[in-house]
């Protein structure tokens, strides 16, 4: 559960005992640019930005809840014997599985009780989430976490890194696999292509767009989970 410190250093600030963590600050980054591009596309779909944002507060601390709880789950035997960190996200993280299904039931709940199409929103969600996901994995980086399995410096240098990704890769001298790195990327490049898609609105109906994100993300995780060396393989 601990890492070492490579050339960046995950904390963003520290005021005597109060740190504030990379991993909390890109998280939040990712979960705003979502909920400003929902709060536009809303507009264009003749939703109330209000109706959004009301989602958004009750989805998004419980879909942040779920995804942690979902972490500790698979990590249980360690969180047992070490209660007090258990909230503490920026040391483990959290399971995108887990958030997904605690704001994925809060919206169907919200969207019921409002009468609004559930269908409809998550069309306006969805390619948004990815771009979270896709900026909250340099969180990961910042951790030196969701990383893969070893590999040579070489290897690295032949993908044209950036060198400070290169070095934030080296954990007690060996060099690994950058899996969030094509995560990002694969999560940014469905972001595009699935927004592109949507706006063609003859392409696709109500509902496909949603669809659209969970095969995407699916089968890329489904090749990127079996690279990394602390798959939690439904989670993390």
């Amino acid at each position: 559960m601990e890492f070492v410190l490579g050339v960046l250093n995950p904390h963003a600030v520290e005021i005597g005992s109060v740190v504030i963590h990379w991993y909390g600050v890109i998280i939040a980054a990712g979960i705003l640019a979502a909920l400003q591009l929902s709060t536009k596309e809303a507009k264009k779909k003749g939703l109330e930005e209000d109706t959004i944002i009301d989602m958004a507060l009750w989805a998004i601390p419980i879909g942040l809840l779920g995804a942690r709880l979902y972490y500790v789950l698979f990590e249980l035997g360690y969180y047992l014997q070490n209660p007090g960190q258990i909230l503490a996200i920026w040391n483990g993280g959290i399971a995108i599985y887990g958030g997904l299904i605690a704001g994925g039931g809060t919206l169907y709940w919200y969207a019921k009780k409002k009468g609004t199409s559930l269908a409809l929103v998550l069309d306006i969600l969805a390619p948004n989430v990815l771009l979270a996901q896709s900026i909250g994995r340099w969180g990961n980086f910042m951790n030196q976490e969701a990383h893969g399995g070893p590999v040579t410096r070489q290897f690295l240098e032949n993908l044209y890194l950036p060198e400070f990704i290169i070095e934030q890769m080296n954990i007690n001298g060996t060099y690994y696999h950058p899996t969030f790195l094509y995560e990002s990327l694969w999560s940014l490049l469905g972001f595009v292509l699935i927004v592109t898609i949507r706006n063609r609105k003859q392409l696709l109906r109500q509902g496909e767009v949603a669809l659209s994100y969970v095969l995407w993300y699916s089968v890329g995780r489904f090749f990127i989970e079996g690279m990394r060396t602390d798959s939690l393989w439904i989670g993390e």
